[in-house]
């Protein structure tokens, strides 16, 4: 039994080895067949000699620049374009709301929005207590105007103790 499956492997071995050779030859023949296709192609083709054409450079014509020396500088706030919302308030506690009014907290609890006030007064503002009854919040009012710039330059001031500070306005 041990002769026939030495035997046997020995077969497999050869006809591997064998089975190799063929692949190497045709890629070689496909090799030499496209070289022959080319140089019979370049042979048929007639050669063109490009013809080179004389380069000309025309000067683009430029307007000449002219500066003139700033005499005004116009300086613009962005007072203008400072977000306002407008809602319905009711004053709670205070002596009554102006146009414009700065806001730094909202409350659902009307006794924080009482301990935020008392921090103020004692800042030395006429704060004030208003409600929204649309979506239940008290709001505590820092200090109110007739105008917006008084009110956004006020609101500036209030940022750096109060980062969330907004205006109001009450166009009632």
């Amino acid at each position: 039994m041990k002769k026939y499956i030495f035997m046997l492997a020995g077969v497999c071995l050869a006809m591997s080895f064998t089975s190799c050779g063929s692949s190497e030859k045709a890629y070689k023949k496909a090799y030499e067949k496209a070289q022959a296709q080319a140089a019979q192609q370049q042979t048929q083709q007639p050669t063109v000699q490009p013809t080179v054409q004389p380069v000309t450079t025309e000067t683009p014509v430029v307007t000449p620049v002219v500066t003139t020396p700033s005499t005004q500088t116009q300086v613009v706030d962005n007072r203008d374009n400072v977000q306002v919302r407008q809602e319905r308030v009711s004053v709670v506690s205070g002596a009554g709301l102006q146009s414009y009014s700065v806001v730094v907290g909202s409350f659902s609890v009307i006794a924080n929005a009482e301990g935020l006030q008392q921090r103020l007064k004692n800042a030395g503002y006429a704060a004030q207590i208003v409600k929204n009854e649309e979506r239940n919040m008290y709001r505590v009012v820092a200090s109110t105007y007739n105008n917006k710039a008084d009110a956004v330059a006020s609101r500036d001031q209030l940022r750096s103790t109060y980062a969330d500070a907004w205006l109001l306005y009450n166009g009632q």
